[in-house]
């Protein structure tokens, strides 16, 4: 086979085309820190990109239910905690009424702050965040109670809504933790009447009435305390809901650690290797340069030097 000039100055040209074409690629991989910058430059790389893209993506959207759950348990937490400060000053204001010194006008008076207390417990128990009712189950929509306490009458003119269903959030592939607790059993008892608000009303109702004697009075105290334990229960058991939200947070915090990693593993450049294979790429391609210089044919000025 005859090889011409021509054959010898097209191989050259498309070699340094290639050449140039593999210097523009590690140029490139050091302007982006990436291996690829387009799917066909290595599909297998594309696609456990994109894999592994989807996988720190859900991380990232259970990490902000994570911190739905936060909120929803520190909201509830707090709401509580209010609840038994007032407590506290009910059972402050029973000690004062049962003593048998103290005169109808004094109850009374005990029973106007028992009210104001009483629209406050209601007030904490229809909590509302982020557009949602915390104490009434999976019916977020609405608030545990719809009324207000009657103020002097016996009739306690409130409606318990009766969902009591769990509020749960995923927070992992196929995990999802209950962040409420039972607003309606805490707020309003089994009977209606066996709940903070329901003994709240019966002791205004008998602190207003003249016929009762401290001994009578005194009775709430028991009652008070063992509302006062069905409060710890409940904060106890949003204690263990928030223990578990922290471990779930750790290990989503974990997770998006070795994901990121085996990430970068997949996509991002060697930067002293990718250097090296950039410098020894140079090389080639001047000495290719200096051999094509030998392969043109001289040109008449050549001659005629």
């Amino acid at each position: 086979m005859r090889v011409t000039q021509s054959m010898l100055s097209n191989n050259m040209l498309r070699n340094l085309t290639s050449s140039y074409e593999r210097l523009g690629k590690y140029q490139e991989q050091l302007t982006t820190g990436k291996k690829i910058s387009r799917p066909s430059d290595d599909p297998v790389v594309a696609m456990k990109g994109i894999a592994y893209r989807e996988d720190l993506a859900k991380v990232h959207q259970y990490q902000r239910n994570i911190g739905e759950a936060h909120s929803w348990i520190d909201s509830a937490d707090d709401a509580l905690d209010k609840v038994g400060l007032a407590l506290q000053r009910v059972q402050e204001l029973v000690v004062q009424a049962s003593s048998d010194t103290a005169t109808p006008e004094d109850r009374k008076k005990i029973a106007d702050e028992i009210d104001q207390i009483q629209k406050q417990i209601v007030d904490v128990a229809n909590t509302k965040i982020g557009g949602k009712y915390i104490f009434n189950g999976a019916d977020t929509k609405n608030p545990l109670f719809t009324g207000y306490p009657d103020d002097t009458g016996n009739n306690l003119n409130l409606t318990a809504n009766p969902n009591t269903s769990d509020v749960e959030i995923e927070v992992f592939d196929g995990i999802t933790l209950d962040v409420n607790i039972n607003g309606k059993e805490l707020f309003t008892g089994t009977t209606g009447q066996d709940g903070i608000v329901g003994m709240l009303q019966n002791l205004k109702i008998d602190l207003r009435d003249a016929a009762k004697t401290g001994t009578d009075i005194g009775g709430y105290l028991s009652q008070v305390e063992g509302q006062q334990d069905k409060l710890l229960a409940s904060r106890s058991e949003l204690g263990a809901k928030q223990n578990r939200v922290e471990m779930m947070e750790e290990r989503l915090a974990t997770r998006e650690v070795i994901i990121t990693k085996v990430m970068s593993n997949n996509e991002d450049i060697d930067y002293e290797k990718t250097i090296t294979e950039l410098i020894s790429q140079e090389s080639v391609h001047r000495a290719a340069l200096s051999v094509g210089a030998r392969i043109i044919q001289p040109t008449l000025m050549d001659f005629l030097r």
